[in-house]
């Protein structure tokens, strides 16, 4: 009987000892990559966005539609791999988005813009700041997010400022953890120091708004100027000092209309205090019968590429644990308000669960059907099958989504349809009783239909193809 590739494999492995090696080491590598492949949510689909922003102080926004935002949109649209820009103006301002493929390298892109604007940089017009460039994607979505907000007995001890400077430190604190990206700060109200110009004392004293202004602007700044020697040793000098309280911005020299020496304090109000925004965070609450209202800050943190956003979570959590009664006050709550790891490890347990659980009524249904022992042969075969084949997507930098979840679970499908028609076709031969050992009638069995079943398999493989060349956000899903 000519065997070909199936019997042949089949006659090489079967005594071979090193068979329930390989099974062993299968089965330890594929559970390895069970605890270490990151898990997420939905797949991370890299669409790189470039934003391009530059300062054109005195224009208004039809002006600066004219002079800068359509010089920008023409340089933009000559990089490869662009495919949509888009453009927001605003008086005195222009920032322009380039929207790279699906799949492109953040890095590269941001390279691609940063030499292609600096090639064309005499075609923005003179009077337009340099453009500040900055590169979005799909790893700056906050993983997690705490909001540090007071409780209510303690609301009335907590202001912005205060809880700003808690989460600043904090923010420091969890930047230290691993595999931590980006991170920061939404709400409260950083201090500042405000100089409020009074018309009246700067037109007694004969002094400009803008002696005022260029005086804070040129003082609140230093500067390398040079080093000098002293007993063998070299000693840097810097020139000037940037202002710390409002003592040191009172003291600033003002040059009036006179030429005489005027204090900064003898023609505005210095004063320390949190910045003006526009937009407040609050935290709400249940209490009783209505809902209380406290101050809030929320402090936003990202992973890495290709970290693990459970490992992240857990080690974020940790470190604010640690950090509480110390760094974070008793009178103070961290609320998680988004926890990406803890939802995708629980979304990733419940698939891999179903997972199991089809395993389990497949290896029932064949126990009933054909025979237990067959059924312990595909209880064996496919738990190492899907360990296998998640040890291959860890090293390939795949990841335990909902759509490789799903892939895994329509797979078991093709490969228990293979199995039986294996086992059922081995169990056939061993009940001929003509005189053939067990061995020798496996090995044919399997020469008889493993060809045609590697073929069919082929045939699903083939069909399943076209979907590789998938294009656009829904490429990575089909793929």
């Amino acid at each position: 009987m000519n065997l070909g590739l199936s019997g042949r494999l089949t006659k090489a492995t079967l005594h071979s000892p090193l068979t329930p090696l390989m099974l062993l080491a299968a089965i330890a590598v594929g559970l390895m990559a069970v605890l270490s492949i990151p898990r997420e949510e939905e797949p991370q689909i890299s669409v790189p966005m470039v934003d391009i922003m530059v300062a054109a102080p005195g224009l208004s926004a039809s002006d600066a539609t004219e002079l800068a935002a359509k010089p920008l949109e023409a340089i933009v649209r000559s990089i490869d791999g662009v495919e949509h820009v888009y453009t927001q103006v605003q008086d005195d301002q222009v920032m322009v988005t380039a929207r790279f493929m699906v799949g492109s390298d953040p890095d590269d892109a941001a390279v691609r813009v940063h030499e292609k604007v600096r090639a064309n940089y005499g075609s923005i017009p003179v009077g337009v700041s340099e453009p500040q460039i900055v590169t979005r994607g799909i790893n700056d979505v906050p993983a997690v997010v705490l909001t540090l907000t007071p409780r209510a007995d303690a609301a009335g001890r907590w202001t912005d400022q205060a809880l700003y400077d808690v989460a600043a430190r904090l923010r420091t604190e969890i930047g230290k953890v691993e595999d931590v990206g980006l991170t920061f700060i939404v709400g409260g109200r950083p201090s500042e120091i405000r100089v409020a110009p009074d018309p009246a004392r700067m037109a007694a004293r004969g002094v400009a708004l803008s002696s005022v202004l260029e005086t804070v602007a040129q003082a609140n700044r230093s500067f390398p100027a040079g080093a000098f020697r002293d007993q063998g040793r070299a000693v840097a000098l810097r020139s000037g000092e940037r202002l710390s309280t409002p003592d040191d911005a009172s003291l600033l020299t003002v040059r009036s209309m006179s030429g005489e020496a005027v204090y900064l304090r003898d023609v505005a109000t210095v004063v320390q205090a949190p910045r003006e925004d526009q937009a407040r965070a609050a935290h709400y609450a249940r209490a009783g019968d209505g809902w209380s209202r406290t101050p809030a800050v929320s402090l936003a943190v990202a992973k890495r590429q290709g970290a693990n956003a459970v490992v992240v979570s857990h080690g974020v959590m940790q470190r604010v644990e640690a950090l509480k009664g110390t760094l974070i006050p008793d009178g103070l709550e961290v609320v998680v308000t988004r926890d990406y790891g803890e939802t995708a490890n629980e979304k990733a347990n419940e698939l891999l669960m179903h997972l199991g659980l089809a395993t389990i009524s497949i290896v029932i249904l064949i126990g009933f059907a054909i025979g237990w022992r067959e059924a312990g042969v595909t209880a064996v075969v496919i738990p190492t099958t899907i360990l296998l084949t998640l040890f291959a997507s860890n090293l390939m930098g795949y990841t335990i989504n909902r759509v490789s979840l799903f892939a895994l679970i329509f797979s078991i499908g093709i490969l228990v349809d293979d199995a039986i028609v294996m086992i059922e076709n081995i169990a056939r031969h061993w009940a001929m009783n003509d005189g053939r050992s067990r061995a020798q009638a496996t090995v044919e069995a399997v020469a008889e239909v493993g060809n045609p079943t590697v073929v069919a398999t082929l045939t699903v493989v083939a069909a399943l193809l076209p979907m590789l060349f998938v294009s656009g956000l829904m490429g990575p899903y089909m793929a």
